[in-house]
C-alpha cells in the first residue's frame, strides 16, 4: 500500500502538523518500524515541518505495504479527522480478505453471491466524473476529491477501475458499452459502475450540458445520459459474462432542484396499489430477468439536490468511503448503504438530502469479502 501513501504524500506534507508526526514517529520507533537512527533523523535532520512530512512518507512506503499500512493505522489514531479527509483505506485489500467475518459462513450459501479469490483478482469497475462544464453550468471542483476518494475505495477492494473524466452524454454511453465488452467480466464476481456529475431526474449530465437546457426541459440536442441505459447495457440479455452476478451502481447527482425536507401532519395514509401478473415458460424456452441482480444506490431522492463541497467533495461519496471502508469485512452491500442512508438521518435536515436505493433486484446478499 505504499501507492496509497505516495498519492496523498502533497496533501499530507501542506497539511500534517508537526505534533501529530511526532506521534506517529513514536508509535513507529516502538513498533520497530523505523530504527532509532531513522527516528532522530527525521526529527533532526530537516528544516521545515513540510521536509519533515514528505520524507516520513517516503522513508515508510520505500519499506514495505505492512510499514505502509501501520503508519496509516496511527495516523488515524492521531488525527481521525484528517485521515478521513485523505481518504486512505482503513484495511487491505489482501488482509481484509482474510479477515473472519462476524457472519457465520457457510461453503456454497445458496443467500449468498459467490466470491472466491480467483474471482476477485478479476474484478472490475466504470468510474465516470464530469468535473468541468463548458456552458454556464457551475463547474463541480469537489469531484476531483470524489474521484480520488472512490477510486482508492474500489481499488481497496480488489476492482481494476476504468475512469473517464469529462464526457458529454454520448462519451458516457460508449463508455458503458465499452465496458459491458470488458474481457474481464466473464470471472469476475461483481461489477461497480459509478458516475458524478449535474443531474436531473433520471439523468446525468454531460459537459455540454447547459443551465437553459435545464430550465427548459428535455431537447433532442440536451446533452443528458438516460440512466436507464446503464441497465439495458449491462442486463442479462446483452450475454452470459454478468449474469447472476450483482451489479452495484452509485450515482452522485441532483435529481431535480427541490429541499428534500418537508414538514408532515401524523395520521395522513394514502390506499397502496398492487397489480399481480403471470408468466408462462412455453415451448422450452429458457426464460431470464432482463434487469436482474442490480442495486443503485443515488445520492438524493427524486426531484431534489444532492450537495458538494469543493474542497472536501461530496457529502454522499465522503458518508460512503467511510461506511464501506470500515464495515465491508462485516455487512452485505444493502445493508451498508442502509448505514450511510442513516448517516444522512442523523445530520442537520435543513439540506434536506437522503441518498435513495433503486431498482433493487439483488436474490442474495453480496458481501465484498468472503468468510473463512
Amino acid at each position: 500500500m505504499a501507492e496509497e501513501l505516495f498519492k496523498v504524500r502533497s496533501d499530507f506534507a501542506a497539511n500534517m502538523s508537526r505534533a501529530v508526526m511526532e506521534n506517529i514517529l513514536d508509535d513507529l520507533l516502538t513498533n520497530k518500524v523505523l530504527s532509532d537512527g531513522e527516528h532522530e533523523a527525521l526529527l533532526e535532520g530537516n528544516p521545515t515541518r513540510r521536509n519533515m512530512a514528505r520524507n516520513l512518507i517516503d522513508m515508510v512506503r520505500g519499506k514495505s505495504d505492512d510499514a505502509s499500512w501501520k503508519m496509516m493505522d496511527y495516523l488515524k489514531k492521531h488525527d481521525p479527522e484528517f485521515f478521513k479527509k485523505l481518504g486512505l483505506p482503513t484495511q487491505s485489500f489482501k488482509g481484509a480478505a482474510g479477515v473472519q467475518n462476524s457472519r457465520t459462513w457457510k461453503k456454497n450459501d445458496e443467500k449468498i453471491y459467490p466470491v472466491t479469490p480467483e474471482s476477485m483478482k478479476s474484478r472490475v469497475a466504470l468510474l465516470i466524473t464530469n468535473i468541468t462544464f463548458r456552458g454556464d453550468l457551475t463547474n463541480l471542483k469537489g469531484g476531483v476529491r470524489d474521484e480520488q476518494n472512490m477510486e482508492r475505495l474500489l481499488q481497496t477492494f480488489g476492482y481494476e477501475v476504468v475512469k473517464y473524466r469529462d464526457c458529454t452524454a454520448k462519451q458516457i454511453d460508449k463508455a458503458v458499452r465499452d465496458f459491458s465488452k470488458h474481457p474481464k467480466l466473464k470471472d469476475t464476481d461483481s461489477v461497480f459502475v459509478v458516475m458524478m456529475s449535474h443531474g436531473k431526474r433520471g439523468h446525468v449530465g454531460g459537459v455540454n450540458w447547459s443551465y437553459r437546457q435545464l430550465v427548459k426541459g428535455a431537447t433532442e440536442e440536451e446533452d443528458v445520459f438516460l440512466i436507464d441505459n446503464i441497465f439495458k447495457h449491462l442486463a442479462s440479455d446483452k450475454g452470459k459474462a454478468l449474469e447472476n452476478k450483482p451489479k452495484i451502481v452509485i450515482i452522485q447527482a441532483c435529481r431535480g432542484g427541490e429541499n428534500g425536507t418537508v414538514f408532515i401532519r401524523d395520521g395522513a395514509q394514502k390506499d397502496l396499489v398492487c397489480d399481480n401478473a403471470s408468466a408462462s415458460d412455453d415451448n422450452g424456452l429458457r426464460y431470464m430477468h432482463k434487469e436482474k441482480d442490480f442495486i443503485a444506490f443515488l445520492s438524493c431522492t427524486p426531484d431534489t439536490v444532492s450537495y458538494t463541497n469543493p474542497e472536501t467533495g461530496s457529502v454522499f461519496f465522503g458518508h460512503l468511503v467511510d461506511v464501506l471502508n470500515n464495515h465491508a469485512r462485516e455487512e452485505h452491500i444493502e445493508e451498508l448503504f442502509k448505514m450511510v442512508t442513516q448517516r444522512f438521518e442523523e445530520s442537520d435536515l435543513k439540506y434536506g438530502q437522503m441518498p435513495n436505493r433503486d431498482r433493487v433486484s439483488l436474490t442474495k446478499n453480496f458481501y465484498l469479502f468472503p468468510g473463512n
